[in-house]
């Protein structure tokens, strides 16, 4: 067996399923589920018809680069999002199996693990799979503690020069998971000039991008970010996207990376050795969800709703606000984070994520200890039940 296997620690919900053994929460109290990142919004019925309507695909194998229609739709759809110039959809465009299976795959493609000390970056707290990545192509993970009295911004200050010599790669999250922070131009020309004195590889995870809450105001990205300062040719720089967030669709597990178009020849390549095209009928539900943008708008009034009413009743018990973008909440907690999600759901049959355990000790702290990730994506109606109940938690602490 791979020996980095060893290196893995448990995924946070076989921690909190570990925190919770044992414990019995009221029966008179339904249960409401807010731990799971897991959209529960309606598929919209046009992407279920192009599925079904397109099954006779599944007699073909599909090619890993996708098809022409799915790359234009992914490319045209990137340009008009983010301003971009026009994209070669043949080198520049490439469809994944959702953004969790490329965030991991690249950096098996990109990190030289012959080379002694490298380093793989990432925020903390974390999405666990930039971790996992990193160990298993044999790479030291390196974490950037994003922390309250800054806005939970990206502070590159916190690795020297010697550490930033050693990193071939860095994940970024913006919109973030866990905070909803989102990274600014200025953020964003820090990195490059690092990234240019180091010469290591930006992977911008980006699947929180079209759920915030003013139209008009859409989260920077990467690609943007590049274009306005000059990078039109996006080096060292690959954006990840996703369909799950956007358009509900988590079990289609259909995403796109985007950018540096040498970076992605290599890539391309892993994967074609990997196996990892898409299925022909999910490619072309695919094209139908990037080429529509109503469903969008909606379904993110849909969140703009749940939002305010949760964030209004919380803030009356408790230090809250809409987040920059993304679908959590990132609220602290009176004491430890592992006591109180095991008290609200014993008491409350809400449940909710440790903030701790998304997050690892760096520079004598876990900057997820104190906060626990709440994850707004049932039905509005659950969404305000679990918000009364959390505020009437809240109130025992007062």
């Amino acid at each position: 067996m791979n020996p980095d296997l060893s290196r893995l620690q448990p995924y946070p919900f076989q921690k909190l399923s570990a925190l919770l053994k044992g414990v019995q929460p009221p029966s008179g109290l339904a249960p409401i589920n807010l731990s799971i990142g897991e959209p529960k919004h309606a598929t919209p019925t046009f992407i279920r018809n192009a599925l079904t309507d397109n099954l006779d695909g599944l007699a073909s194998y599909p090619a890993t680069l996708g098809s022409d229609a799915l790359r234009t739709s992914i490319g045209t759809w990137l340009e008009r999002r983010h301003g971009l110039p026009a994209l070669d959809f043949a080198s520049q465009v490439l469809p994944v199996n959702g953004s969790r299976e490329a965030l991991f795959a690249f950096a098996q493609a990109v990190v030289d693990r012959s080379v002694p000390g490298v380093r793989v970056v990432m925020p903390n707290p974390f999405y666990q799979i930039y971790e996992g990545a990193a160990l298993l192509a044999g790479a030291q993970p390196e974490f950037l503690n994003h922390l309250p009295h800054d806005g939970f911004r990206i502070d590159l200050d916190q690795l020297d020069e010697a550490a930033w010599a050693c990193t071939q790669l860095i994940y970024v999250c913006s919109p973030s998971n866990p905070t909803g922070a989102v990274m600014d131009l200025e953020d964003w020309k820090r990195l490059f000039v690092l990234s240019d004195r180091h010469g290591f590889i930006i992977a911008s995870d980006e699947c929180y991008s079209e759920i915030y809450f003013r139209e008009g105001a859409a989260p920077l990205g990467g690609l943007a970010a590049a274009y306005r300062l000059g990078r039109s040719d996006f080096r060292r720089l690959v954006s990840f996207g996703s369909l799950s967030k956007r358009s509900n669709v988590p079990g289609m597990r259909s995403g796109y990376v985007a950018g540096d178009a040498q970076v992605l020849q290599g890539f391309l390549l892993y994967r074609t050795y990997h196996g990892s095209a898409m299925n022909p009928a999910v490619q072309a539900a695919s094209v139908a969800a990037w080429t529509d943008e109503a469903h969008v708008e909606a379904n993110r009034a849909l969140y703009r709703e749940k939002f305010e009413a949760v964030t209004r009743i919380l803030g009356e018990v408790t230090q809250v606000a809409m987040p920059q973008a993304a679908f959590y909440l990132w609220l602290r907690t009176p004491g430890e984070d592992t006591e109180f999600a095991r008290a609200l759901y014993e008491t409350y049959n809400v449940t909710v994520l440790p903030g701790s355990f998304l997050a690892r000790e760096a520079r004598g702290v876990n900057p997820g200890r104190g906060f626990v990730r709440v994850a707004l994506v049932p039905e509005p109606a659950q969404c305000i039940e679990a918000a009364q109940r959390l505020a009437q938690f809240y109130t025992r602490f007062a």
